[in-house]
């Protein structure tokens, strides 16, 4: 079998690493696309998966159209000296090429379509599968595939997934010492025009609120404000899910790492306006428990669960057993690729 990946985004890197790795591992060939955003490429290269950039990050509509078909076609030319079995992504390319080359292209995404519409639209009647969570409120077509987990189980799910305690000595945290982690990103993707996440004054009243009961590093997309930069988180972002696993608390505008921390049994609190917008997210919040959810205008709200989240003793053991709920009602989503693959993605 030969499978094309292409990864577009740094948590995609963990979502198919698992699976590309035991492909490899059992002789399958395994072909990597990139957009060169961020880590991507660092991430690739501590996992042992070669890669070819396809594109670099660009803004703006006429930018976002430009690099879509710069990357179209550098996917096209990696695909086509033996045309993969599958080509494999959350990419529109992977749909546009693989309708070209006459082969199949499975599309995961995890996001509910009328969240990401301008992706949907270009991305879905060229896809052959579309692969999503069955908690999403999209039309179940011919050509969807639902799963009962999320993405974040293809790489966090405790078959794959143990935390290291040494992680914590890059930040110079003693095992059992608590702190905290702040998560910014810049909401720079397409579907965030016109959204908001947490400010620099909020930041800094979250700041002041978490001191004195532990070390808080600010995590954060972009040039991060002077007054912050005592605060940076420095590990290598390899680390970052061990690290995370021992966090008292993860405070975050960002959908990704809310979910990974919600999944990993840490308090996971979310402040930006996507909030009530995204099913997987919600089913976290609501279900399970395991995440809440604040729109900035609600902020006020936000630091009276931090502050109780921070007094309660039983919260350790609560989230817990959460949890624990949690994983047995989800499946292991590499595994459950894998048998896909295996079966031809019927």
């Amino acid at each position: 079998m030969h499978v094309l990946f292409d990864i577009g985004h740094p948590a995609h890197v963990h979502l198919f690493r698992h699976v590309a790795k035991r492909m490899q591992a059992r002789g399958d060939k395994v072909t990597v696309t990139i957009r060169d955003r961020g880590i991507i490429g660092r991430l690739l290269d501590h996992y042992g998966l070669p890669y070819t950039i396809a594109s670099t990050p660009r803004t703006g509509l006429a930018g976002s159209a430009l690099e879509l078909a710069i990357h179209n076609w550098q996917v096209l030319k990696a695909a086509l000296p033996d045309r993969p079995d599958f080509l494999v992504g959350t990419s529109v390319s992977v749909a546009h090429v693989g309708r070209l080359i006459g082969r199949p292209s499975i599309v995961l995404n995890e996001d509910d379509a009328d969240y990401v519409p301008l992706f949907t639209k270009i991305t879905y009647p060229f896809a052959t599968r579309v692969v999503i969570p069955e908690i999403l409120r999209d039309e179940k077509t011919a050509k969807v595939r639902t799963h009962n987990s999320y993405h974040e189980l293809a790489y966090l799910h405790p078959d794959h997934f143990t935390p290291d305690p040494d992680a914590l000595s890059l930040l110079g945290v003693a095992p059992g010492e608590p702190f905290f982690i702040l998560r910014l990103v810049s909401l720079t993707a397409h579907h965030d025009a016109g959204e908001e996440g947490l400010s620099e004054q909020q930041v800094g009243r979250l700041i002041a609120l978490l001191e004195p009961h532990g070390r808080v590093f600010v995590n954060a997309e972009g040039n991060m404000p002077e007054r912050l930069k005592p605060y940076a988180f420095r590990a290598p972002p390899e680390h970052m899910h061990s690290i995370m696993a021992h966090a008292t608390m993860l405070i975050s505008d960002s959908q990704t790492m809310t979910m990974e921390a919600a999944l990993l049994g840490r308090p996971a609190i979310r402040c930006n306006s996507f909030v009530g917008r995204c099913s997987v997210i919600t089913e976290l919040e609501e279900r399970y428990q395991l995440a809440w959810g604040f729109r900035p205008a609600q902020f006020e709200e936000l630091l009276v669960l931090v502050r109780t989240l921070l007094e309660d003793p039983e919260t350790e053991s609560i989230m817990a057993r959460r949890r624990a709920h949690a994983l047995a009602e989800k499946v292991n989503l590499a595994d459950w690729l894998m048998d896909q693959f295996d079966r031809g993605f019927p």
